[in-house]
């Protein structure tokens, strides 16, 4: 029987199949596999409760709310929509391709400027959000929420890809720590530099992406504004 022990693992598929809150699931699939597993409930609390103290630093992003707060309040946002604005021929798929290079070679230079909080929900998508409107008009909320997930997407990949082509980034120490306790020696620098390589490959496949994404966009959006012009000289 010792296979009921993974019950907690059923809980968590049928929770998030069934879309249920969250937090409240893993906490019943933790409490459900404790409980299982011959573990107390005061012993279960204790476990959480130190869980919940030595990795207490994961809550630090509420400290940004504040500062994105005030950002939006002075104007940020709206200035950068109007630089964007400004740019003619600049596609919502061309600046994320922008941002996914000047992301890329922050994480080379070790210059925190990334983070969904911080910077792609009150900086990044509302400029992508510009170009679009800027180059086709008025989009569909549809597309809306397809360049918000690109810009998010752009994020993770350029932060997965691209953070251990700097010597010193904590990935990069990591994996020669665990090398070398394996007995194979393998340097920062090395490391950094097999890293170079599979971010480029990332850019180029975000890229083409990108340049897919304004290809459909520009023949949805394209079409549609000839079909308008049609049916207005048809009227006159």
């Amino acid at each position: 029987m010792e296979v009921i022990k993974l019950i907690g693992i059923l809980i968590i598929l049928v929770g998030f199949i069934f879309k249920f809150d969250t937090i409240a699931v893993v906490l019943v699939a933790a409490l459900a596999t404790a409980l299982v597993s011959g573990i107390s409930i005061p012993d279960f609390l204790t476990m959480l409760g130190e869980a919940f103290v030595s990795n207490r630093l994961v809550t630090l992003f509420l400290l940004t709310l504040p500062m994105i707060g005030l950002s939006e309040r002075f104007g940020l946002r709206q200035q950068a929509v109007v630089l964007i604005e400004k740019m003619n021929g600049l596609t919502p798929g061309r600046f994320l391709t922008i941002y996914m290079i000047i992301r890329e070679l922050a994480g080379f230079f070790s210059i925190r400027v990334q983070g969904h909080t911080q910077f792609i929900r009150p900086i990044v998508n509302p400029m992508a959000q510009a170009a679009a409107l800027t180059k086709y008009g008025e989009i569909t909320p549809e597309d809306e929420d397809k360049i918000k997930a690109k810009a998010a997407a752009t994020e993770n990949f350029g932060n997965f890809f691209a953070q251990n082509t700097f010597i010193a980034a904590a990935g990069v120490l990591l994996i020669e720590a665990t090398m070398d306790s394996l007995g194979y020696k393998a340097t920062a620098v090395a490391i950094a530099q097999a890293s170079i390589p599979i971010a480029l490959i990332m850019l180029l496949l975000v890229a083409t992406s990108n340049v897919l994404f304004d290809k459909k966009m520009a023949k949805k959006y394209g079409m549609e504004k000839v079909e308008e012009i049609k049916s207005k000289g048809g009227r006159s």
